[in-house]
């Protein structure tokens, strides 16, 4: 089995309620999805660890998976991030260009500039992403590099993390034998899996429904705009189940996933659902219809709270291109017909694409963040020299050395 080499990239989601690990490989034809494995998430509350040792279980099961089908040996990793605790801010900065035109050096000075905000000793900047440059009061520009002009705007998306937390899923990744290449905001990642340069274009608001949390993007004009995490998503749902019908945790999330519904008005009364029951009693027969009342308003709840962010930003007149839907609680059916309703704007499910190889293996919502880490890291290794890396470059990639003595891996 040979090592991971610069022609593949693993992406490994460590999520709340399952962990997955996928093998990308570049090809002619672009990228190819050549392994897969995943593994449910023992460890984790909300996108936070909360215990080590069975992350780091976890982990090593989901990558070795992996590894089988890929036949080769997973070394490094790009993690996705993600919890309550992440924060996005704007920022502006603005410099003089030293000579006629702008150079390299310039746009590094401007983001320096954009990024001389006050953080907090406890978190740490992940990315600083460029939404535009303004030379000499003309704006939109994705790249000022060689145009002629005195004085230089950055705006700026930056997104900061506790640093505990992510120091602490980097330490779960090294106890598994695996060296961190990057850490990355979840719905960044699946943003580049799932979305089109179209809809990142006129505008687009990209809701990651996962199990611990629910993260919002909202891009236009080919830049993020805004991100937030809301501390609630599928596992809410399970535990309403469990509570609702009585019912393990396990077998919620079964029933949740077997015959889960967004909306009451797709379930006749008839239908009926075997439901475990608790301390060995027998199973009962339930109404399915029951299951989607507890389901729905619960589901309409956190679309509703993801809503009202948008509104908060000011920016939903600008997401033409409506929502799109991701994360393994996207599945449901009547996710799109809830969404519709409560965001009054076109919706659909995300699903990776762009990519060869696997592709009905990943063709699910809940493989798109760890399908966007492998594009990521290629893009990320591609422009390895250019100003985002430089000045963006995440927490882990500039600790990755010092966590290995601080922790004794």
């Amino acid at each position: 089995m040979v090592e991971n080499t610069c022609d593949i990239v693993v992406g490994l989601d460590i999520g709340t309620t399952k962990i997955c690990a996928v093998v990308g490989e570049l090809s002619d034809d672009g990228v190819e999805i050549i392994g897969v494995g995943s593994h449910p998430s023992v460890g984790l509350r909300k996108g936070v660890v909360v215990n080590i040792d069975s992350t780091v279980n976890s982990i090593r099961c989901a990558v070795e998976e992996a590894e089988l089908m890929a036949g080769c040996e997973i070394t490094s990793v790009y993690i996705g991030i993600a919890g309550s605790h992440i924060k996005g801010l704007n920022s502006h900065g603005v410099i003089a260009v030293k000579g006629d035109e702008v150079a390299e050096e310039d746009v590094e000075r401007v983001i320096d500039a954009a990024r001389a905000v006050a953080i907090p000793m406890d978190r740490e900047i992940i990315h600083i992403l460029p939404q535009e440059y303004i030379v000499d009061d003309q704006g939109g520009i994705l790249d000022p590099v060689g145009m002629m002009g005195v004085r230089l705007e950055a705006k700026v998306h930056i997104v900061t993390a506790a640093v505990t937390a992510a120091q602490n899923l980097v330490k779960c990744a090294n106890r598994a034998g695996l060296e961190v290449e990057d850490i990355v905001l979840q719905p960044l990642a699946s943003s580049k899996a799932v979305l089109t340069d179209e809809e990142k274009e006129i505008g687009v608001a990209l809701v990651d429904f996962g199990g611990g949390t629910t993260d919002l993007a909202l891009l236009s004009e080919g830049a993020i705009k805004h991100t937030a995490v809301l501390g609630l998503g599928g596992n809410n749902l399970t535990y309403d189940i469990s509570v609702g019908l009585r019912t393990p945790m396990n077998d919620a999330e079964k029933i949740k996933v077997n015959h889960g519904t967004c909306l009451v008005s797709m379930v006749g009364r008839d239908e009926m659902i075997e439901v475990p029951s608790v301390g060995g009693r027998k199973p009962r027969q339930l109404s399915r219809h029951i299951l989607a009342e507890i389901l729905e308003p619960r589901i309409e709840e956190i679309f509703t709270l993801v809503d009202q962010e948008i509104q908060r930003t000011r920016l939903k007149d600008l997401l033409a291109s409506g929502v799109v839907i991701t994360g393994g609680s996207a599945a449901l059916p009547g996710v799109c017909e809830m969404a519709d309703q409560i965001f009054q704007l076109p919706a659909r499910i995300g699903v990776p694409s762009n990519i060869s190889g696997l592709v009905d293996v990943v063709a699910s919502p809940m493989y798109s963040t760890a399908v966007g880490l492998i594009l990521f890291g290629f893009e990320d290794r591609s422009r390895s020299s250019g100003t985002f890396n430089k000045q963006g470059e995440s927490l882990i990639t500039r600790m990755a050395g010092k966590m290995k003595s601080w922790f004794g891996i």
